[in-house]
């Protein structure tokens, strides 16, 4: 399993951008799986129903099935966030992994870049960014620049570059 991050500012539009490569990589018919990081609580199942109601009566983890797909819910209560490694060892096998967030783990990553927000370049400190993916070009950037606008560049420079 190939394992890349995309990481970048609050904004910059990682998960949109995210929505347009896993397509790109399906149609190829790679198999892709995501683990992303919220920083905050966060709910995946809705107040009142019946998983929702499991979770909040203390269940440890819940586990909600059907025909079409499935989730697992784990409550961490009383319990260190998991690191991104033990996480990973959940997925399935698949061809990629894609991360969201984690920006501080030591694994390969692209770092998305908008001028209009104005933040500071991260692979400036950060080693493990082997590409930037900008809106615009970036001459003095040592390393590759892709078209964030672009998601075929993306995952052409990913498979070429990055596999």
């Amino acid at each position: 399993m190939r394992l890349v991050g995309f990481a970048g500012f609050s904004g910059v539009g990682k998960t949109t951008l995210l929505e347009k490569i896993i397509p790109e990589m399906c149609m190829r018919g790679l198999k892709v799986s995501v683990v992303k990081h919220a920083h905050h609580q966060f709910d995946m199942d809705t107040p009142g129903k019946d998983s929702y109601r499991h979770r909040t009566s203390g269940a440890c983890e819940v586990l909600v099935t059907s025909g079409q797909r499935w989730a697992l819910l784990h409550e961490s209560r009383n319990e260190s966030e998991p690191s991104l490694s033990e996480h990973i060892k959940r997925l399935s096998p698949c061809d990629w992994i894609f991360v969201e967030g984690f920006k501080r783990e030591p694994i390969p990553k692209i770092e998305l870049w908008r001028r209009e927000l104005n933040r500071t370049h991260l692979y400036l400190e950060d080693n493990n960014i082997v590409a930037v993916a900008s809106d615009e070009p970036l001459p003095l950037c040592p390393l590759p620049v892709l078209p964030i606008n672009d998601p075929s560049a993306i995952v052409e420079f990913m498979i070429n570059r990055m596999a």
